[in-house]
């Protein structure tokens, strides 16, 4: 079995440590550092301890170039900003992948990261679960059947905590649907009703998003048409599933040549 050595961007997030607990738990992984913001609790914390378990003699650092030196293989579940700085960095450092879960990069984030994808090998998904990478197979499947005068809503419900809406997850699905339907997303992306907003316009993507507690994730999309609805749901019941997500990506980068993934690459080979 080979082993692949991973570092960690944004360790001390629920995303984060939700990756640093399940590496730990497989031995086809080896880690090899963590990154931390300046100012953080964790700088300087043995991730073992920081676990929960006993010290791994690897301790959680603010330099990319120091935590990922060693790695082979870079998660990331920081923030938009050290995002791109991490990619540009490791496109500077040979023989690294990048595998990102980081939504909500704006216009000239995004043209940053996919300038960096020239030169260094990176997986970007809007989620991490294998169920929800089936589930965009599935939506897009249905967005292109005849019945493309249907109307879509996407649902999606997280945590209290939880700061962008739609989610990335749910931007996804939309986009999916936009593609199969050959529509430009951002010209029938429509959210945020209130008031007295007249009828629906046709060939518009509905979203609605709900905030509260400690929900991990929901999504649905729902087809509908005058006499019936297709719906397709996913529900998140542990953050496990994000975690053991990013490392079966992880592994599946492994050697990759440089060049932009998405999950439904990784599911249409495992």
């Amino acid at each position: 079995m080979q082993t692949h050595s991973i570092a960690i961007l944004g360790v001390s997030g629920r995303l984060g440590r939700a990756i640093l607990l399940e590496s730990l738990l497989y031995d086809n992984f080896k880690l090899a550092g963590a990154v931390v913001r300046a100012g953080s609790d964790w700088d300087g914390i043995d991730l073992g301890q920081a676990a929960g378990i006993d010290p791994v003699g690897i301790k959680a650092t603010v330099s990319i170039e120091e935590a990922c030196e060693t790695a082979d293989i870079v998660i990331d579940a920081s923030q938009p900003d050290l995002t791109v700085i991490a990619a540009q960095r490791l496109a500077r450092m040979p023989g690294k992948a990048f595998v990102t879960g980081v939504t909500g990069l704006d216009s000239e984030q995004d043209r940053l990261l996919r300038a960096a994808s020239g030169t260094l090998p990176i997986l970007r998904a809007g989620n991490f679960s294998i169920g929800v990478a089936i589930m965009e197979a599935l939506v897009a499947k249905a967005a292109s059947l005849p019945a493309q005068d249907w109307d879509v809503e996407i649902e999606e419900a997280h945590h209290r905590m939880k700061v962008d809406a739609p989610s990335g997850t749910a931007l996804m699905l939309g986009e999916a649907v936009a593609r199969a339907r050959q529509l430009d997303f951002d010209q029938v992306k429509h959210s945020g009703r209130d008031g007295q907003t007249g009828q629906r316009p046709a060939g518009v993507i509905g979203f609605s998003a709900t905030r509260g507690g400690g929900i991990v994730g929901e999504h649905a999309v729902r087809f509908i048409s005058e006499l019936e609805e297709i719906s397709i749901q996913h529900r998140a019941f542990d953050r496990r599933i994000f975690a053991r997500g990013a490392l079966i990506a992880a592994g599946w980068m492994a050697d990759r040549e440089a060049g932009l993934y998405t999950m439904q690459d990784v599911v249409a080979d495992v």
